[in-house]
């Protein structure tokens, strides 16, 4: 197979440029320039020279790339802008949703579009103050915000933390909202249907995933399924072949056709959102629909390059982009291995179903070393899952699409339509949670650019074992199995030394949930967990990992995302749960659907206690009366001490959710706080914290909850410094993953197990 790579090279040179001079703007008008003259001198040379008229080429396309970024930084984010953001000072800004906004969310994109009632053109990603209602694409909302500026590179210019619920203030522009109303329209259809098929439907057809559950989602993601409900080169496929197949079946002619589809497509954009993945696809589909119209031939590679450097040229912070990077690098992969391994496989198989194989394994291939960045760990059965998937899913994408227009203009039909498209949807999501079920689901793999590096070396060497011949495919062929074979002992090795190494009389465990909490206390067979982290995923692992499958009692400390976003997968397995001060209708029904599947539901306050155990657990916080409004500073604080036999050998613990300076001062003014072996640290290690409550109870061991790189800067220097007054050991959960203590060989002596470093100390 011959690949012209005449538009890739510089399309891959101007692609680096791009990701690395996004993250220096201040050096870009200089580097473009010498980017031009080199590439203007290297023109001339190269009308003589081959090789230095496509070097030429691929500096000229990485000097309109820098060019774009010299162009577009100053407006992205004004200087202005970055002195308010410097401020810390809450003001005035008006910002236009680009995604659905669904209440609960903890944070949304958006682009601000006015700030202190100066105007401005900034993407932006907003934490909190969400609205009661569903907010869609294109409205316009008003909010008195802080701002803090993101990282050069990033491709939002600012983080944005409202003081208060945005207010939408306009409805999306007509562009717009004729868009939204079939959206919502067809959502709401699908909302209706039962089961997985209702909440895949409308992320099948449109991309619209707010109907899936974390579960769901979960078992997408284990399943490797997730790409069906991301709108990319398929969905355009569909919508343009549709369109030039009906259009040649009523004779129009080819301009015409073409025309009308590239019209088609950019209404469907509208409809799905320009998504990375999207803008990739519409932008392909539209240069094979301009080189149709002109009769030329469609070659693949190039017009991904062309679309690749087209949409770098436009957004250059899409350079980053995880999403447009596996968007890429999945169509990369069919483009050059789906043939090749399709046709090998064709030789002991029916074509169609080589084509069913070669499809989901090449684009894994090409994207599967850029994913183990994001998790760290290998889909077992991810081909299969697609293999059995695949027939249902352009099925699904079809009919859902034509349902969705057709509830605009034959209600009746789009209602059909929906309910016959529910089918093959449904067999997705029961594949996706067959599969999520199986034995092994995911396998580790070294995280980082080693485990990066790794895995396309692994790739690399399966491609040439599949696709080559003789003694080129025989030594592949055992480089691969001798892979195989190291990772199988590397792996069962590093687990057995894992479980091995272990504390078995662990008391207290901090799972690594990522930015949130979920504590787990542990005594003579029964089980705490308080909180749930911020998705069912992740607590889920952690209590498998840990061989929990119940809990006697669930705390649920407060109803922040981070703290109960992952309360669905505890419901019907705790037998208990208890909670703060309820906020809204939200958290209401979280609890409602607890107590309907048999949990025992109680709103707890200052003195109630009860037994965990051996442990004797009270309740601190909240006061009786008085008590502050819901949120942090009403987080439920319970103490844990043992009791009969277990005075001496339980390790106490103090669990303080996500208390502020000002609610632990008052914690501290209601009596006296006796020394702890253990304290979870509050609020992620931020700095609102009252050092003398962390002085008072002087505890051997402190756990933070955090994740790695979390934008808020937790833990902060000042609770760490705090910590090491007190006498307090800091053990974080972002740099030592599960953490298990255990008491020491001393009394008052705390042993540490951590994941990723092992510490032994104590203190008498």
């Amino acid at each position: 197979m011959i690949v012209d790579l005449r538009l890739a090279i510089p399309a891959a040179v101007g692609w680096a440029a791009t990701a690395v001079l996004i993250g220096l703007p201040g050096a870009t008008p200089a580097v473009s320039i010498g980017l031009w003259l080199t590439a203007g001198l290297l023109a001339v040379v190269g009308l003589r020279v081959r090789p230095a008229a496509i070097i030429a080429l691929a500096l000229a396309a990485a000097a309109l790339c820098s060019t774009a970024i010299a162009v577009q930084s100053p407006g992205r984010a004004p200087e202005w802008a970055n002195s308010i953001a410097a401020s810390g000072r809450s003001v005035d800004a008006v910002l236009v949703a680009g995604k659905p906004v669904m209440p609960g969310a903890r944070s949304w994109r958006a682009r601000l579009v006015s700030l202190d009632g100066r105007s401005l053109d900034s993407p932006v990603v907003v934490f909190g103050g969400v609205p009661e209602a569903r907010v869609e694409p294109g409205t316009t909302l008003e909010v008195t915000a802080a701002l803090d500026a993101t990282e050069a590179g990033d491709d939002r210019a600012f983080v944005v933390f409202p003081d208060e619920a945005a207010r939408p203030t306009r409805a999306p522009p007509s562009t717009l909202g004729w868009a939204n109303d079939l959206r919502s329209g067809f959502r709401d259809v699908a909302a209706r249907l039962p089961g997985v098929g209702g909440e895949l439907l409308a992320g099948l057809a449109l991309g619209d995933t707010t109907l899936v559950t974390p579960e769901l989602d979960a078992a997408m993601k284990t399943a490797s399924l997730t790409h069906l409900t991301a709108v990319s080169g398929a969905n355009c496929a569909v919508v343009v072949g549709l369109v030039m197949l009906v259009g040649g079946a009523l004779g129009i002619p080819r301009a015409l056709r073409v025309v009308g589809s590239l019209l088609v497509l950019a209404a469907f954009v509208v409809l799905v959102t320009p998504e990375p993945s999207v803008q990739r696809a519409a932008v392909m589909a539209g240069v094979v629909l301009a080189l149709l119209a002109a009769g030329q031939p469609v070659r693949g590679v190039p017009v991904l390059a062309l679309a690749v450097l087209g949409l770098l040229i436009a957004d250059p912070w899409l350079a980053r982009s995880y999403g447009f990077v596996l968007s890429v690098l999945a169509t990369a992969g069919l483009l050059l291995l789906a043939g090749p391994l399709a046709a090998v496989l064709e030789r002991g198989m029916p074509r169609w179903i080589a084509l069913v194989i070669a499809v989901p394994a090449a684009a894994q291939v090409a994207c599967q070393p850029v994913i183990v960045l994001l998790d760290p760990s290998l889909p077992t059965y991810g081909v299969v899952a697609n293999v059995l998937a695949a027939p249902a899913a352009p099925i699904a994408t079809i009919l859902g699409l034509v349902a969705c227009v057709a509830l605009a203009v034959v209600p009746p039909l789009g209602h059909a339509l929906a309910a016959v498209a529910w089918a093959p949807a449904a067999w997705i999501g029961a594949v996706a949670e067959f599969v999520q079920g199986l034995p092994a689901a995911r396998l580790p793999w070294p995280p980082g650019p080693v485990g990066v590096a790794l895995l396309a070396a692994v790739g690399a060497v399966g491609i040439v074992a599949v696709l080559s011949s003789g003694r080129t495919r025989r030594r592949a062929v055992l480089a691969l199995a001798a892979s195989v074979v190291i990772y199988t002992v590397f792996v069962g090795g590093a687990r057995l030394l894992d479980l091995g190494s272990r504390p078995v009389d662990w008391q207290y465990a901090a799972c690594d949930v990522g930015q949130g909490d979920a504590m787990v206390v542990r005594s003579a067979g029964q089980v705490a967990l308080i909180d749930t982290g911020p998705e069912p995923g992740a607590v889920s692992s952690c209590l498998s990992d840990l061989g929990i499958d119940h809990v006697d009692m669930l705390v649920l400390t407060h109803f922040d995302l981070d703290h109960v976003g992952g309360s669905s997968a505890l419901v019907g397995r705790a037998d208990t749960v208890i909670h703060g001060p309820v906020s809204g209708v939200d958290d209401q029904a979280m609890l409602d659907e607890f107590a309907a599947a048999g949990a025992t539901v109680e709103q707890v306050s200052r003195g109630r206690q009860s037994l965990l155990g051996d442990f004797r657990w009270t309740v601190l916080w909240p006061p009786v009366r008085g008590a502050p409004e819901p949120g942090n500073a009403a987080s439920v604080t319970l103490r844990f001490d043992g009791v009969g036999e277990c005075v001496s050998g339980c390790l106490s613990g103090l669990f303080l959710g996500d208390l502020g300076e000002e609610a632990q001062s008052a914690l501290l003014r209601l009596g006296p706080l006796e020394r702890v072996d253990v304290v979870k640290v509050a609020h992620h290690g931020s700095a609102d914290q009252d050092p003398e409550l962390y002085a008072e109870v002087r505890a051997t061991a402190g756990l933070i909850g955090v994740g790695a790189d979390n934008g808020y800067g937790h833990p902060t220097s000042e609770a760490l410094g705090m910590l090491a007054a007190a006498g307090t050991a800091s053990l974080r959960t972002d740099e030592n993953g599960l953490i298990l203590l255990a008491p020491g060989d001393a009394a008052g002596a705390v042993t540490a197990w951590t994941q990723r470093a092992v510490a032994d100390g104590g203190r008498d």
